[in-house]
């Protein structure tokens, strides 16, 4: 007798389409980036504008924390408007990402945005009529950013930039409307926001070269070349360099020696190793690897929010 052939495999049965959208939307709105910004606000108001009080009463205070969600749902909204005009560049530089048009519809993607920055403006604007024109400001910046100006050189980079400043001194504009209160440690670490949000959006744009340049995108690389695109990362980190050295100097002058030591290991050494890094990237995977390091700095340089108290 000839034996019996074996049964072919059964086809794979894809999960229901609950299923999918449950793991695909934590994707879609990058639920560890919304989880910093959730921390940097929280630590910015704890850690530098009210830091004689305890961080409970400091931070479970209902208005901060409509603020933060407003924020938190306008920064959701903003990441789904923007998968929705990349879906045929994250199809070539990020197919593994890829949920609009995939798992959840444009159409509802397109609601989704709306409901969540219109909701999170609102919410800003029951707190102030200043801080509901900054989210708005923010929102269309972020359709803006989506639509148009990250295919312009260097416009999308500095886009993105002030928006992350501008999150890191929300805080502080709530306290001003309230209490007409302000706190110039704030500054510092916005403009520092600013130069390394630009340093790692300018590295982005090298590691999207391939999917940017088959759309039309304009970005730094394509327009001026990987090498001059290097110079200008370059000029940008040596500003966060001299920025950071000033106020690290600052700190040990002034005897705040466990924030100079937190910035001198966390952040200026891994800045010097990053620059080491930069000179001799010339492949995809090492501009993603820098794109790391920049969010490991960003990172540590938050964390050093919890030494600042006091400083000013």
């Amino acid at each position: 007798m000839n034996p019996r052939p074996p049964k072919p495999p059964a086809p794979a049965v894809p999960p229901p389409p609950a299923e999918r959208l449950r793991t695909a939307l934590p994707t879609l709105v990058r639920w560890p980036n919304l989880l910093i910004m959730l921390l940097c606000l929280a630590l910015v108001r704890a850690g530098l504008l009210l830091p004689e009080l305890p961080p409970a009463t400091a931070l479970l205070n209902p208005r901060f924390g409509a603020l933060v969600l407003a924020a938190l749902l306008v920064a959701a909204g903003g990441y789904i408007i923007n998968d929705y005009y990349d879906i045929k560049i994250d199809a070539i530089n990020r197919p593994d990402r890829l949920v609009i048009g995939r798992v959840v519809h444009r159409r509802k993607a397109m609601l989704a945005h709306l409901l969540l920055s219109g909701v999170g403006v609102l919410l800003a604007g029951w707190l102030h009529p200043v801080l509901g024109a900054v989210t708005l400001g923010t929102a269309l910046l972020l359709w803006g950013y989506s639509a148009r100006f990250k295919r312009v050189a260097l416009v999308g980079n500095v886009s993105i930039a002030t928006l992350t400043a501008a999150l890191v001194l929300l805080p502080e504009l709530q306290l001003q409307l309230e209490r007409n209160d302000s706190n110039s440690v704030v500054w510092p670490y916005a403009l520092a926001a600013f130069l390394l949000t630009v340093v790692r959006e300018v590295l982005k744009d090298v590691e999207d070269m391939r999917g940017d340049a088959q759309h039309g995108c304009r970005t730094l690389p394509l327009v001026v070349g990987v090498a001059q695109t290097k110079w200008v990362a370059g000029i940008f980190l040596g500003c966060l360099a001299l920025l950071t050295l000033g106020a690290t100097g600052n700190m040990f002058v002034s005897g705040h020696w466990p924030l100079g030591t937190w910035l001198t290991v966390l952040v200026l050494l891994p800045m010097a190793q990053l620059t080491r890094l930069l000179i001799r990237a010339d492949r995809r995977r090492h501009f993603k690897h820098l794109s790391a390091w920049c969010k490991g700095i960003m990172l540590a340089g938050v964390l050093s929010m919890t030494l600042a108290g006091g400083v000013g």
